[in-house]
């Protein structure tokens, strides 16, 4: 056996496909529900709303379960890491689809591992040929994505799009140093210390709900909340424990189709030829990058492999 699978548990091939289902699609979707939810509470206000449930129900359960819950060092960390992986990036998405569509976000969300590969080099990694290559490839693909097509008519939209998945990568880089409590609790907490700082981005905005939300509307938010927030999460961190970590982030390249897909299907969206061949070309360099860690030494699993590294847990969509 391979030290890249040494402790990871033994799992039927259906309940693998079962949780991979669950990741790619609970986690493809939430790129529309997002546009669904918007047309009832703000951006800032649904993104405030959606962290303060899902965070306040994992807390509970999981100190309900006994998990510890994070120390004062622990709780300064997550509210800086918050910033960035809660109000920067979620927020932000939330921000964009005001102006642009679901699947489109969704394209330029999967730019992600791009950046985290070059803060990564930036902090010492030095990349193989390969992951030079997708690195390379990859942001060509965010260029092409950016100068034209309906992108490039949206300057807000594309102006959050690029910092979106910029904030996640730093912050899932910045992370891996840093004292962290368990996975699902840290989840728990970077969502309740986020919900703070969006409610003041919200007040700042002077975000207001005027009218009561439609039934579809809050729906959609319910849908984020249980759907994306807490049980595509929980089917991820469940994938870490049982499959190669390469098979369980491949959700970086099948959630921007499938989000497309879902966007054309039930929210009527158009997509062009240089959206799809821009999607195509930041894909291609994903995929490489992808296949460069599954390639690279055994030497980066974690050392304790029934506990999964805060900064593996820290790899959830944007969305």
């Amino acid at each position: 056996m391979s030290t890249a699978t040494k402790g990871l548990q033994p799992a039927s091939a259906l309940a693998i496909g079962l949780a991979l289902a669950a990741v790619y699609v609970l986690w493809g979707s939430t790129y529309l529900a997002i546009r669904f939810a918007l047309e009832g509470y703000p951006p800032f206000t649904l993104a405030a709303i959606r962290m303060a449930i899902a965070g306040s129900l994992m807390y509970a359960v999981l100190r309900w379960r006994g998990v510890p819950a994070p120390t004062k060092k622990q709780w300064r960390t997550l509210a800086v890491l918050s910033i960035f992986m809660v109000v920067l990036s979620n927020a932000l998405v939330n921000l964009a689809e005001t102006q642009v569509g679901s699947g489109l976000a969704a394209i330029a969300v999967a730019s992600m591992p791009l950046f985290a590969g070059v803060f990564a080099m930036l902090r010492g990694r030095h990349p193989s040929r390969m992951e030079w290559a997708g690195l390379v490839i990859g942001f060509l693909g965010v260029i092409w994505l950016s100068v034209g097509g309906e992108l490039a008519g949206s300057t807000l939209g594309l102006v959050c799009l690029i910092i979106a998945p910029l904030a996640w990568a730093w912050g899932s880089i910045w992370s891996r140093d840093q004292d962290l409590p368990e996975p699902f609790m840290a989840a728990a907490g970077q969502m309740l210390v986020g919900t703070l700082w969006l409610i003041v981005v919200a007040v700042v905005a002077g975000e207001r709900i005027t009218t009561t939300p439609s039934a579809s509307s809050t729906a959609a938010l319910l849908y984020l909340v249980v759907a994306g927030s807490i049980f595509g999460f929980t089917a991820y961190i469940w994938l870490l424990h049982h499959v190669r970590p390469a098979l369980a982030t491949s959700y970086a390249y099948v959630n921007p189709p499938l989000a497309v897909l879902i966007g054309a299907l039930i929210g009527g969206e158009v997509f062009t030829r240089h959206d799809i061949g821009a999607m195509a070309v930041i894909l291609a360099g994903v995929v490489l990058i992808t296949l460069a860690k599954a390639r690279a030494p055994a030497a980066a699993a974690p050392a304790n492999p029934h506990r999964v590294a805060p900064r593996e847990a820290a790899d959830e969509p944007v969305a």
